[in-house]
């Protein structure tokens, strides 16, 4: 048993530096890409990026990924959002969901290490990052925890501060360092770090509180000012975020992830309410393809190919294949790294062995 747990864990390794051994020629796993203006193409992104169902909550229904942050990028991901929350009688940052009591996935400034530590080992691409500012945290708070984890030196400052559609493309960003692009929601008053933008000056969504499949619409939903006039903000040059993941409501009417419809949500297409033929609405909608889709359970569907298929991608190189189904509990406390680089260390790989 230990024996083929250890030989498990040395293959998932592999892949992973495997993966970071990217094509110089490759933008965000393709040579398509590179030319690309960063507002002309779509990013797959995870909702609530690193609250997991996996071993680590004990398969918590509050989470909204099985795989963790560093599998993510690897796996093609490439917007990553987060909730921002204080913990009671404290007022360091931490990523929890909707409250620190419910699900605290630790300090921001370390899971942004995280998002740094993959960035390192991955030099031609870019990630964006959505931070939801539940705790309402000043730009030079935020900006510490940036700078705690290195982050900062990566982050892009933009040029202009209001929406535009002009944007440098992603060849441009990668040979400046400025691979690292960061909104927040919402943050007025960015002065103190002016890499951190607020997400409504640049972004619109579409709503986010769908319980059904036949609940989605590609109108704007937020801003609140932009609410229902799509065509106002395609004018104006907004990048689009396109919210696509299911709740369900549980006992005392409790809202968590859908899990059970998840393979038809992020389906490319067939099934209510799959993510390819609501990419497709939203589309014809903005006038162009959405810039974010936003899921649960990414690795189901496979949600990627949307994303592929919007950016014309026959292939992509260099990624991580996970496979479109819900982890076996038995198994899945190996079925992926548990650090936050892009290798299994000794170390992790000896923890692992010896918890069997």
């Amino acid at each position: 048993m230990r024996s083929q747990a250890l030989s498990a864990l040395f293959l998932v390794s592999a892949a992973i530096r495997s993966v970071s051994a990217q094509s110089s020629t490759a933008c965000n796993n393709s040579p398509d890409l590179c030319s690309r203006q960063y507002n002309n193409i779509t990013y797959l992104g995870t909702h609530n990026a690193p609250f997991l169902r996996d071993a680590s909550t004990d398969y918590s229904t509050s989470g909204n990924q099985f795989y963790n942050t560093s599998a993510q990028l690897s796996a093609g991901v490439r917007l990553l959002t987060a909730q921002v929350q204080t913990p009671d009688n404290s007022t360091s940052l931490h990523v929890c969901h909707t409250s620190c009591s419910l699900l605290d996935a630790g300090t921001l400034s370390s899971w942004l290490s995280e998002v740094k530590t993959w960035l390192d080992s991955n030099a031609n691409e870019v990630v964006t990052i959505l931070l939801v500012n539940g705790a309402s945290a000043s730009a030079s708070d935020l900006a510490a925890a940036y700078t705690s984890a290195g982050l900062d030196s990566y982050s892009y400052t933009p040029a202009v501060t209001s929406a535009s559609s002009t944007w440098p493309t992603l060849e441009s960003l990668i040979s400046n360092g400025t691979r690292a692009m960061n909104f927040v929601a919402t943050l007025d008053d960015n002065s103190a770090a002016p890499y951190l933008m607020n997400e409504f000056t640049y972004i619109v969504e579409n709503s986010y509180e769908n319980t059904a499949p036949t609940d989605y619409s590609c109108d704007v939903d937020r801003p609140s000012s932009l609410a229902n006039q799509t065509a106002s903000a395609m004018s104006q040059g907004y990048m689009t975020l396109m919210n696509h993941f299911l709740y369900e409501q549980q006992i005392f009417n409790i809202q968590s992830p859908n899990e059970s419809y998840a393979p038809t949500t992020n389906a490319p297409s067939g099934g209510t309410g799959n993510l390819g033929d609501s990419a497709d609405e939203c589309t014809t909608a903005y006038g162009k393809a959405p810039n974010f889709l936003l899921v649960d359970f990414f690795n189901m569907g496979p949600s990627i190919s949307t994303a592929d298929r919007l950016n014309g991608l026959g292939s992509a190189t260099a990624r991580l294949s996970l496979p479109a189904t819900a982890p076996d509990e038995s198994t899945a406390s190996i079925s992926i790294p548990r650090t936050s680089t892009v290798y299994l260390g000794l170390s992790s790989a000896l923890v692992a062995f010896f918890s069997l």
